[in-house]
């Protein structure tokens, strides 16, 4: 039997012993409560653990391009800035970049327009989300950065019909800057920066606006220091965004495919009589089932001689038997664009006068695409077109012998008046501030897009082809070892287009 004692002191250690299990259970309860809550938590923006169909790796912050390459752009960015300071001046200064997110925007009252993110702002970040903002301040001695990520602040209400948030607290980890604040703090962060630091050089983007709040907090800064300097910084994203990486390309390459598939269907399933309203609806769904966000932009869907209007996106006239059609349509695919353009006869065979031009053009872009292998500007590629188109002409004789390669040209630009190339990327027109009139190198995406427009009213070739109007277009990746098409699933020859239509 146990004595008193000897039963007091056991009471005791199995009292410590119990607590200590308990404590124990409770850490263990509480370790396994975090990890279920940190695998349902919710951001603004889809992440592996909510969206394992379109993010496919936990290291991801938007499909297929993880933290670390995000990181290594923001590092880039910077290293890019800093050599440009260093080349214009020695003189020590701070340097605060400001990059904001786009706002929404409203068709009417309470109804939005589809988001669409600024394009500096996602590259840098890869935030999906509305109304923040990226900071990059850098030392006087230009030797080290700091990034800090605004989000919206935490609004329990507007979540309820908004839809979650990415909160502060969870910005650093998730997207690998190295400090996050709510938005509303952001005023208060960049005035701190005029009571101590004498001289600043802002860079924000101030001749295009994409956000009142930023850019109210930035002006008023402008306004009130008296040592501050301030230039874009959206050039040095640009030089940046113009090389795509593997994960870019391969994002480009499937946005390509997508497009290239349903712009497939669209002519097989085209006939006449259709409105042109019908198909950009078809085009529209076909890119969207396949698993494209929206369309890169209007769509021109034009059937016979409005076909020679270049930016027809009234897209609500009747496709006529033996009339052409004319689309230009791509699709934004996590962020990255196509463009294609296709040209087809509605009942499924080109005329003779519709296939001796078609052969003009496609001629054109077959040599054209060859020619990017020699690495030209995009200027370059622009008097190449001319000069190809003006003697595909004469030889098809669709015009008269001309008596110079001078004429030629001239002859062509009066029937194709616009660039045959631009950069394509995260946006349709990507990189704009990117001068065309230097080499284009391995890692950029380009577009290749001949055409020809006879209007009615031209007095230099023969009536029965007036009306006509073709271009085909072509994304195109520069590679060491020779142009890589990336929209080759889409059928563009003679025999291929009207095999479709069987």
């Amino acid at each position: 039997m146990y004595t008193s004692a000897r039963r007091l002191a056991f009471n005791s250690t199995y009292a410590r012993i119990r607590s200590f299990c308990e404590i124990k259970t409770a850490v263990k309860k509480s370790i396994k409560d975090e990890q279920i809550n940190s695998a349902n938590k919710t951001f603004g923006q889809p992440t592996f653990t909510t969206h394992p169909h379109i993010i496919t790796s936990e290291n991801e912050v938007t499909p297929l391009i993880t933290k670390e390459e995000y990181s290594n752009r923001r590092h880039n960015f910077v290293e890019k800035l800093v050599q440009h300071v260093k080349n214009q001046s020695n003189e020590n200064k701070r340097h605060l970049i400001v990059i904001p997110a786009a706002t929404k925007q409203y068709m009417s009252d309470k109804i939005p327009y589809v988001f669409r993110q600024n394009s500096e702002y996602l590259y840098l970040t890869g935030c999906q989300e509305p109304d923040g903002c990226l900071i990059i301040t850098i030392n006087e001695n230009l030797t080290s950065s700091s990034s800090t990520l605004f989000t919206r602040n935490k609004d329990p209400h507007a979540e309820t019909w908004d839809g979650p948030r990415t909160y502060p607290e969870d910005a650093p980890d998730f997207f690998g800057v190295d400090n996050s604040l709510p938005i509303s703090e952001l005023e208060n962060f960049i005035s701190s920066y005029r009571k101590n630091k004498r001289n600043i050089t802002l860079w924000y983007d101030f001749l295009n606006p994409v956000q009142n709040f930023t850019h109210k907090a930035v002006t008023d800064f402008l306004h009130n220091t008296a040592s501050r300097t301030c230039d874009s910084p959206v050039r040095f994203v640009h030089e940046l965004r113009l090389f795509k990486s593997p994960a870019e390309v391969a994002l480009m390459q499937r946005s390509c495919d997508i497009a290239s598939e349903a712009i497939a269907d669209t002519i097989s399933n085209s006939k006449s009589g259709i409105c042109e309203s019908q198909i950009f609806a078809k085009v529209d769904y076909e890119t969207r089932a396949r698993g494209a966000e929206f369309l890169a932009y209007p769509p021109v869907v034009a059937g016979g001689d409005r076909a020679t209007i270049i930016h027809y996106i009234n897209n609500n006239q009747i496709v006529k038997n033996n009339e052409l059609v004319l689309m230009d349509a791509g699709c934004e695919y996590h962020g990255y664009a196509s463009d294609i353009t296709r040209t087809w006869p509605i009942n499924g065979k080109f005329t003779k006068e519709q296939r001796e031009v078609y052969e003009v053009v496609l001629d054109a872009q077959k040599e054209l695409i060859d020619f990017c292998g020699t690495f030209p500007t995009l200027d370059a590629l622009f008097e190449k077109m001319c000069l190809l188109l003006g003697k595909n002409l004469q030889k098809s004789k669709l015009i008269g012998i001309q008596p110079s390669d001078q004429y030629l040209m001239k002859a062509a630009y009066q029937l194709c008046p616009h660039h045959v190339s631009h950069y394509l990327g995260m946006d349709v027109h990507d990189t704009p501030l990117i001068s065309r009139n230097i080499n284009i190198q391995p890692g950029m995406v380009i577009t290749v897009e001949p055409g020809i427009y006879i209007t009615h009213s031209n007095k230099t070739i023969a009536k029965e082809y007036h009306g006509i109007g073709i271009r085909i277009e072509d994304d195109v990746l520069i590679t060491e070892n020779g142009p890589v098409v990336l929209s080759r699933r889409c059928p563009k020859h003679i025999e291929e287009i009207e095999s479709l239509k069987r």
